[in-house]
């Protein structure tokens, strides 16, 4: 039997594809390639071995789902494909509701039909809402998402709740991520943003390449002690095990929930300083604006996940920041490098 991943082609997915293809699983990748690249998964599968079926197509798109299930002993799906960029999804909401939630929609019904109920869902912080206080612990109730993005993310919890309540033999788990950074330590896979970058770290680290000219720092006048946002940072490596991790809860129907980070806020200009301190490079910024959506400060208790799964994250903020640059460094132009 094997494990569907949706949006595997992706930074997240890509180094989950990796975890799961050095625990020996039978994998098909499903990706659209808007965010994707299929030389992600073909470097997966080189560095690791294994099968991997591909498959080009959308996630809403129900009769390729039906094919896919049809053509394939898949029992278990990991589901990453969406949107999910905070300041885009305030610029253009209908775009996430369709792909994030009406993905999820679709995707479940193809299950359902299918007879496939296990599901791991890639979730979000921004679910704990505006007024919770940190850190986020998973026995907080949802509250009100401060983005489009995150309001996506809390109304597929939502309906996933309540497919569970609906028929209990299915097996879901929600992972709350927190903010992924890093690379593969081999420099092999990284994240390749299309344009300017949305997320800080590939941003840092093309400033540092000079590829582009300043950082935009969104705000400095947040209630945090240097005035810019705080945020808890996770390798992607760890992340992408916390997936596999994950995995063991599905042989148990019922919902599960995980926070995926730390336990530690960094802050933005701190993330500047600790680059520039590792890699010797100057990193030129500039405050804007705050940026819409943008919350002060949040970090995790994932505690629960350690209990319960025997997954921490145990790479350093170093670790993050020195894949980062050696990803860009091997790989200027990302996965359009020659």
């Amino acid at each position: 039997m094997a494990v569907l991943i949706t949006g595997g082609a992706g930074y997240i997915g890509s180094h989950t594809l990796v975890e799961l293809l050095q625990e020996n699983y039978d994998v098909v990748v499903l990706d659209n390639f808007v965010n994707g690249s299929r030389e992600a998964v073909r470097r997966a599968v080189t560095m690791i071995g294994g099968e991997v079926r591909l498959i080009e197509g959308d996630v809403r798109d129900r009769q390729l789902l039906n094919r896919l299930f049809a053509d394939h002993s898949i029992s278990t799906v990991i589901h990453l494909a969406g949107l999910k960029a905070v300041g885009e999804s305030v610029r253009q909401p209908l775009d996430y509701y369709s792909v994030n939630v009406q993905g999820s929609l679709v995707l479940c019904q193809a299950m359902q039909d299918a007879g496939v109920r296990e599901l791991v869902f890639s979730s979000s912080a921004t679910v704990y809402g505006v007024e919770a206080p940190v850190p986020y612990r998973e026995s907080m109730p949802r509250g009100l998402p401060s983005n489009p993005y995150g309001t996506t993310k809390a109304i597929v919890e939502h309906m996933l709740e309540d497919l569970c309540q609906a028929d209990p033999s299915w097996s879901v788990v929600f992972l709350r991520y927190f903010n992924p950074i890093g690379a593969h330590p081999s420099g092999e896979i990284g994240e390749d943003p299309r344009g300017i970058p949305n997320n800080l770290m590939p941003f840092i680290s093309q400033v540092a390449a000079g590829h582009l000219s300043e950082l935009s720092i969104f705000g400095n006048d947040y209630p945090t002690e240097d005035g810019t946002c705080v945020r808890d940072y996770i390798h992607v490596v760890d992340l992408a095990i916390g997936h596999v991790s994950a995995l063991k809860c599905l042989s148990s129907p019922g919902l599960y929930i995980y926070n995926l980070g730390t336990g530690r806020g960094v802050s933005v200009l701190e993330m500047v300083a600790a680059f520039e301190s590792l890699t010797g490079k100057r990193v030129p910024y500039h405050f804007a604006a705050r940026r819409s959506g943008d919350l002060a400060a949040f970090w995790a208790d994932a505690d629960k996940a350690n209990r319960e799964l025997g997954w921490r994250a145990r790479r350093s903020l170093t670790d993050m920041l020195r894949d980062t640059w050696r990803w860009q460094q091997r790989h200027p132009a990302g996965y359009g490098a020659p």
